[in-house]
């Protein structure tokens, strides 16, 4: 059984999701699309909108057959780190090809691009280096060292989000040797940072989320942009918890966090450098939301994405011993979710599966997977409406969903 893999966070699940799979599934002639998708926290720094249990219920009503968790070690990391980890899952799951958006749209000029900074990899260093030293966040200096470097307009332009994605998809799988093959899809309509819907039935995810945070937090004026069973799942989400997750549900939390820790506590704190610490430190004090916090908090050097990525971290505690990592791969298959088709695609490769299948976790001892724990408790006190400890109680109780 051929099997395609998507790299996703589905927060939430839209139409232009919709569109990607079912491109991804007929170019890729698969029979079986398998999703990595991020936890309860993701790569920007945020709280999933809906738990990780009803993003993986809308992703299977909507055509995906088999949901891996992309761990919190991964999940909530920069691009390539982000990267190694989904590409590595998806390897140990078989899957013959990776299918990603972008605005490019075209895998060789991601080819040439990869190519031409593996052969200029030293001077490409160098640039990032100068860039970073004038004041820079890492991406930004990224960006211009490329067109430092770069002597035509043949490649990929790496200040646009996905195809900053795309390119560490398709490195991740050069460096690992992987066997996966990558060809990746045009962005319809939507930019991924647009804030306003692009048309009638395609949006991005930030400006689904933008409705669904504004004043009057209308439900249904998202109702056009998602499938059907993700506009269920999300009212059946807001009925049960009384809520959709944002950071300012765990902004006391944070602040509490903040008030008892030092300076030198702080810095043990994963992504903590270079004098942060005092800086957050005097910012959280003043602040009264998490809003206010991060408008005071952000500078040139640090980007919002960041930041808010330094902030989950300090939310659950997370170390940089606990997240140094040898070898930047997974450790496990956590299965959340599957199809029919699913279960029969992994019935048949049980045996040849990369890496230990992983279905309850509360026997299991492992370093990324006691992170992913940690993350989904803090990740529950943002629960309003019966309390916290019955969302909790799902990740050692809740059994993968299979959608028959």
């Amino acid at each position: 059984m051929n099997a395609v893999g998507l790299i996703v966070e589905y927060n939430p699940f839209h139409n232009g999701h919709a569109y990607h799979l079912q491109e991804a599934k007929k170019l890729a002639d698969a029979h079986v699309v398998i999703a990595v998708m991020s936890g309860n926290f993701l790569q920007r720094g945020e709280p999933a909108l809906v738990s990780k249990w009803k993003r993986t219920e809308m992703a299977l009503l909507s055509g995906i057959d088999i949901v891996f968790e992309l761990p919190y070690a991964f999940a909530t990391q920069k691009a390539d780190t982000f990267a190694s980890g989904a590409v590595s899952i998806l390897e140990a799951a078989g899957c013959h090809s990776l299918c990603f958006g972008s605005e490019s749209g075209n895998i060789d000029t991601f080819k040439r691009t990869f190519d031409f900074l593996e052969s200029n990899k030293k001077q490409f260093d160098e640039q990032v280096k100068v860039y970073l030293k004038e004041g820079n966040s890492y991406p930004k200096a990224l960006s211009l060292a490329f067109r430092k470097v770069a002597s035509t307009n043949d490649f990929i332009d790496l200040a646009k989000p996905n195809n900053i994605l795309g390119y560490q998809y398709l490195k991740a799988a050069y460096t690992q040797n992987a066997s996966i093959h990558c060809f990746t899809l045009p962005r319809k309509s939507a930019d991924y940072h647009d804030e306003h819907f692009a048309s009638q039935s395609i949006a991005s995810a930030t400006s689904i989320r933008k409705a669904l945070f504004s004043d009057h937090e209308q439900i249904s004026t998202i109702k056009q942009l998602v499938p059907g069973t993700t506009y269920n799942s999300l009212l059946q989400y807001k009925h049960e918890y009384g809520l959709f997750h944002s950071w300012e549900h765990y902004w006391p939390y944070l602040k509490f966090r903040l008030t008892q820790m030092t300076p030198n506590e702080l810095k043990s704190i994963y992504e903590i450098e270079e004098g942060l610490e005092n800086r957050i430190l005097a910012i959280a004090l003043r602040a009264n939301t998490f809003q206010q916090f991060m408008a005071q908090l952000k500078t040139k050097r640090y980007t919002w994405t960041r930041l808010q990525r330094a902030c989950v971290h300090i939310l659950t505690n997370t170390t940089k011993a606990e997240m140094y990592m040898e070898d930047e791969r997974a450790t496990y298959l956590r299965l959340l979710g599957m199809t029919k088709r699913g279960k029969d695609y992994l019935n048949k490769n049980k045996g040849k599966l990369g890496l230990p299948l992983i279905s309850r976790v509360s026997s299991k001892q492992n370093k990324q997977l006691m992170l992913d724990i940690r993350a989904s408790r803090i990740y529950s006190f943002g629960a309003s409406k019966n309390g916290p400890s019955l969302l909790f109680e799902k990740e050692f109780k809740q059994p993968p969903i299979i959608l028959e």
